[in-house]
């Protein structure tokens, strides 16, 4: 019944792939937008070495955490976003959710991080061990706060899709609800940029 009366007042839901930077977020929408369904983008962070299939990103989400009018979400109602984990609990409670949730192996998380970061001649002072620790905590706020009504929630793992690309398409597909072409998202799964393996 709540789900219902949520769904009565809110409307569609908004489908959100989320997860921590290097988790396989991109991929994730890549399959989504290539099953049929729209993506928001602004298509300003273009495709580069370290993600050459694209960011599909959004500006607007990076201000989330911040007090402000949000009501530009309601647009993205029946289409999918990009929103990384750490600005989950910045999603305001009007709206309903499906969160699609990527887990990658934390130290290949770490090590992508690492050369991305010296891809840009930037220096990273986090002990590996450290970073692990940070991220674990990261996940598990997450996982906290999806717990709340707005939330209905998917968790998927990286290297799963990679090796088993098409039941994970059947999976998102039925999660989303969404008529979606599950031999196309099949066929944009890359396993050669899985670069950073465990």
């Amino acid at each position: 019944m709540p789900k219902l009366y949520r769904r009565i007042r809110y409307g569609r839901p908004i489908v959100v792939v989320s997860g921590l930077p290097r988790s396989g977020t991109s991929m994730a929408m890549k399959m989504l937008e290539a099953g049929g369904l729209s993506v928001v983008t602004d298509g300003l962070r273009t495709a580069d070495e370290d993600n050459p299939k694209g960011y599909y990103e959004d500006e607007r989400v990076k201000d989330l955490y911040q007090p402000g009018d949000k009501a530009w979400l309601r647009d993205s109602r029946s289409k999918v976003i990009k929103i990384i984990s750490f600005l989950l609990k910045s999603l305001p409670d009007d709206n309903n959710y499906k969160v699609l949730f990527m887990h990658r192996n934390l130290r290949e998380i770490v090590a992508s991080q690492n050369k991305m970061l010296a891809r840009r001649g930037e220096k990273n002072d986090t002990p590996d061990d450290r970073a692990v620790a940070l991220l674990e905590e990261q996940v598990r706020d997450a996982r906290f706060f999806l717990r709340r009504p707005q939330f209905e929630v998917l968790e998927l793992n990286y290297r799963e899709t990679l090796d088993s690309p098409r039941p994970l398409a059947i999976r998102m597909a039925e999660f989303v609800d969404e008529p979606l072409d599950v031999e196309k998202m099949t066929q944009v799964v890359d396993v050669q940029l899985y670069r950073n393996r465990s």
